[in-house]
């Protein structure tokens, strides 16, 4: 899957463009995504360099060094030059999402304020910060400081007006135990077999994510099928993870050996069979239904009672689908809310149908319309 192959996509013109799926391009980010079509990708992950203004090799207290990150694609001559270096990636990246897409950057405290500033300076609009926090840290072997345990990532969508941005809501609150999913995740460190090394035992890679952190931001903001852009590789977990879940990604890497070790990983990974990526939806991702198309399969008659979920209000079912009191008539939203005294109400799950003695809101009759696929 690492090379699969291209996908015909539409550019904002209407022309179309092949889009590289599933591959690692070699190149400069920021060059590479200027070749890449406009509103073409769903989802970006981007871990770029964190500009660690490391002065001195740091040491453990029996002085043996610590394998910390002193390659040079981490380094900038100025706060002033890794700014510029931020707007021009981002400015490619909004070019290339979507509008519904949304982008996440993960830094630390050394670049992630800088980061945030530029989203919001090019008019995204930011829906979260997330709080990494690390479950196995590493020291502050000289006692200096707060032990460093977390990483900050920044979900962003295009725009204050967009709506339409996924969010699996309900597939998050799933895999949290029925619990909302928090902004601030407690997972470990990449370590033991996940962590890459090179023939010499030494990590492969300084900074490589663990495929859990990655796993939760794609289930979080993505679905089976989607584009996943990520501008700066390293040594593929985004890839894998995507692979696994069967989204398609898009790896951009300009270290050959990077290169080669995240395409020997990615070959590795199998996804998960088709029917497994599946996930529960949340209420906005369902299928839209009218509730006249309960009328239309007899799941529910001209004439029926409704009630609330106490029995405070009741209302009959017209022919056309809205309901009376026999004071008012409106849609089921609008006489839910009527009844209440109330500015909105969802009648879906305001109202009620007794079946065998007992009252069933009219949601269930939905599901079971969808279930058939006789929603359309």
């Amino acid at each position: 899957m690492a090379e699969r192959g291209k996908k015909r996509a539409q550019t904002v013109s209407g022309e179309k463009c092949d889009l590289p799926l599933d591959r690692i391009l070699e190149g400069d980010s920021i060059a590479v995504m200027k070749s890449l079509p406009d509103r073409s990708v769903d989802l970006i992950f981007a871990d770029p360099p964190y500009n660690l203004q490391i002065r001195d090799q740091l040491r453990r207290p029996d002085q043996s060094k610590v394998d910390g990150v002193t390659d040079a694609w981490d380094r900038f001559s100025s706060f002033s030059a890794y700014d510029a270096f931020t707007r021009a990636w981002l400015t490619e990246a909004r070019r290339i999402l979507k509008d519904e897409g949304t982008i996440w950057v993960i830094g630390t405290y050394h670049n992630i304020f800088r980061v945030g500033a530029s989203l919001q300076d090019l008019d995204f609009w930011i829906l979260n910060d997330i709080v990494w926090r690390k479950s196995n840290p590493m020291p502050n072997f000289r006692g200096t400081r707060f032990t460093n345990a977390h990483e900050t990532l920044i979900w962003a969508a295009k725009s204050a007006d967009q709506r339409r941005y996924t969010f699996n809501y309900q597939a998050l609150k799933a895999m949290n135990g029925d619990l909302q999913m928090r902004s601030d995740w407690l997972l470990p460190i990449c370590t033991g077999a996940e962590r890459l090394k090179d023939a010499q035992g030494r990590k492969a890679h300084a900074t490589q994510k663990p495929e859990a952190l990655l796993y939760r931001v794609l289930m979080a903001s993505s679905k089976p099928g989607d584009v996943v852009l990520d501008p700066f590789f390293g040594s593929g977990t985004t890839g894998a993870v995507a692979k696994k879940l069967r989204r398609h990604f898009i790896g951009i890497e300009r270290d050959r050996g990077y290169i080669q070790l995240a395409r020997e990983r990615i070959a590795k990974a199998r996804p998960v069979p088709e029917d497994a990526a599946e996930f529960t939806k949340s209420r906005r991702q369902m299928p839209r239904v009218p509730f006249g198309r309960l009328l239309e399969h007899g799941l529910l008659k001209p004439g029926h009672t409704l009630y609330d979920a106490r029995r405070r209000f009741a209302v009959r079912v017209r022919s056309d689908g809205t309901l009376s009191n026999g004071e008012s008539v409106g849609s089921i939203h609008e006489l839910g809310a009527r009844v209440q005294g109330a500015p909105a109400c969802n009648g879906w799950t305001f109202w009620h149908v007794e079946r065998r003695g007992k009252l069933v809101p009219i949601d269930m009759l939905r599901q079971e319309l969808i279930e058939r696929g006789a929603h359309g």
